[in-house]
């Protein structure tokens, strides 16, 4: 297959909130497309209407777009294979679903929706699972057992049918997976699966395969938990003379919870305090307001990188990726079998890297609405030096007033363990005398402040450390903060003697 033929789809469904699992997923796909110089689709699967929920749509596409996941075919977009939406296209499944059942490879189901309940109840109260396959269908009520001419009068009758696929009795069905290796399932282990419903809607296997096959699809990256649904696929592939066209599939690794135990879950973002969703999500029914990273302070760049890494690695000790590094190096080789645990403190580390690679500019640019929402009016070039010395002690913008809020405003208290420790014995007034020769200070920058306050302790015979941290406590209230000369550069000569003045008033021992 040449390069320019790579054609893959990311097909979520409209069910909720996309997971960034399923972000994981588009994000494969679209380098793998973009890899191979090849396109990128968008398909809408929304065939289970009863599980449609208003807005899913419109927030997958959103999701997509702020994590720089641009799709070149799609809803909203268009193509040489459009409508992309299944909903849209429910007039085309019905013709392939009769050809199955005309080619003997799929057949007609008039079991009401109560018999196959007693079945599932009286199965279960024998310890056992009902399913409807090659073994139990030769007594159901379907076209292989009942007359031909019951059947037809229960058709033109407009009596409620599905039709399933008729899966073959004891055959070794063999598959290849681009990241598993060769697959061998025994059709005995398979249902005869719905493949179209009596809403005249097809089931997700049936518009799947339908649908890959008329849009040209390649390649099918998904996640795990469509393993199981290979060999369905498989066979209708097969049922419908499409074998030789046939695209090869990738089954994506889980994403697990942090401990490694199970799936991550929206449940265990709300536990452990971090998002599972791309971007915020208000639940139509109920109102509950779930985080997503764009809210909570993630770059999208990060997010991407973060997920890259989550079932992938490069070969290589390389961390940070941009989109078109990631393009370059992306391969299903690559991808790992087993599952990729979800590590939140590895998250927020991506998130500041790409915060250090920001401009101070910029930084400032993001950080003046958080000024002016805490009523305070500054210039940019001034936050532009705040966030310069700031930026290395944190991950996100909304992190920065935090850890700088002292340099927009003096302290309005002092941390009292630090004054227990720091602001002892004849501290004052070794601070007062120190005021006088900071005064003298000019140009009063952060070389000059450290050497003036190296000059003063040496001479009085003093603890440098004493000093700093007495200082540190003066002007921001507390013993944390960047190098403190450089802090006194920032505030200023007038701004650093007004604070050592009220400092030494209020602070009391």
């Amino acid at each position: 297959m040449t390069e320019s033929k790579v054609r893959v789809r990311f097909a979520p469904s409209p069910t909720g909130p996309l997971h960034i699992g399923g972000v994981r997923t588009a994000l494969y796909n679209y380098l793998f497309a973009k890899k191979h110089k090849g396109t990128f689709i968008l398909r809408i699967e929304d065939t289970d209407q009863t599980r449609f929920v208003k807005g899913a749509e419109e927030y997958i596409i959103e999701s997509l777009k702020w994590c720089g996941i641009n799709f070149d075919e799609g809803v909203t977009k268009g193509g040489p294979y459009e409508p992309y939406r299944q909903s849209d296209r429910k007039n085309i499944y019905r013709e392939y679903a009769d050809k199955l059942v005309s080619n003997g490879n799929a057949y007609y189901a008039f079991d009401s929706s109560e018999d196959l309940e007693k079945l599932r109840k009286n199965s279960e109260s024998q310890g056992k699972s009902f399913s409807y396959d090659s073994q139990t269908r030769t007594s159901l009520r379907n076209s292989l057992t009942l007359p031909k001419e019951e059947t037809n009068n229960l058709l033109s009758s407009g009596s409620k049918f599905v039709i399933r696929l008729k899966v073959p009795q004891e055959e070794i069905i063999e598959m290849n997976d681009l990241i598993r290796g060769n697959i061998k399932v025994n059709s005995t282990k398979i249902d005869d699966k719905v493949l179209f419903k009596s809403d005249g809607m097809p089931t997700y296997h049936l518009a799947n395969v339908v649908d890959d096959y008329l849009m040209k699809i390649t390649h099918v990256i998904r996640g795990e938990e469509w393993l199981p649904s290979l060999p369905i696929h498989v066979l209708l592939y097969r049922f419908l003379g499409w074998k030789d066209v046939m695209p090869q599939f990738a089954h994506l690794p889980l994403l697990l919870k942090p401990d490694g135990k199970g799936k991550l879950s929206k449940r265990d973002g709300d536990k452990m305090g971090f998002p599972v969703f791309p971007l915020e999500w208000k639940d139509p029914a109920t109102g509950e307001i779930s985080s997503g990273y764009r809210e909570s302070g993630y770059f999208p760049e990060a997010v991407i990188n973060i997920l890259a890494f989550l079932g992938w690695n490069p070969g290589t000790e390389q961390e940070i990726f941009d989109m078109d590094q990631l393009i370059e190096a992306f391969s299903l080789d690559h991808v790992h079998k087993a599952g990729a645990k979800f590590d939140f403190e590895k998250a927020k580390w991506f998130n500041h890297q790409y915060l250090m690679k920001i401009s101070n500019v910029n930084l400032a640019n993001l950080l003046m609405p958080v000024l002016k929402d805490k009523g305070i009016e500054t210039e940019p070039d001034y936050v532009a030096k705040v966030c310069g010395l700031v930026k290395d002690r944190v991950n996100f913008v909304h992190e920065f007033w935090q850890h700088c809020s002292f340099f927009f405003k003096p302290p309005e208290s002092y941390d009292q363990e630090a004054i227990k420790k720091r602001w002892k014995d004849n501290i004052p007034q070794l601070i007062e005398e120190l005021k006088n020769i900071l005064a003298k200070i000019d140009p009063f920058i952060s070389e000059n402040i450290k050497n003036n306050i190296q000059i003063f302790v040496e001479e009085k015979q003093t603890n440098l450390g004493s000093i700093m941290n007495a200082l540190r406590l003066i002007f921001v209230g507390s013993l944390y903060g960047p190098d403190l000369p450089e802090i006194a550069e920032l505030l200023g000569k007038k701004e650093v003697l007004k604070r050592i003045e009220i400092a030494i008033e209020k602070i009391k021992t």
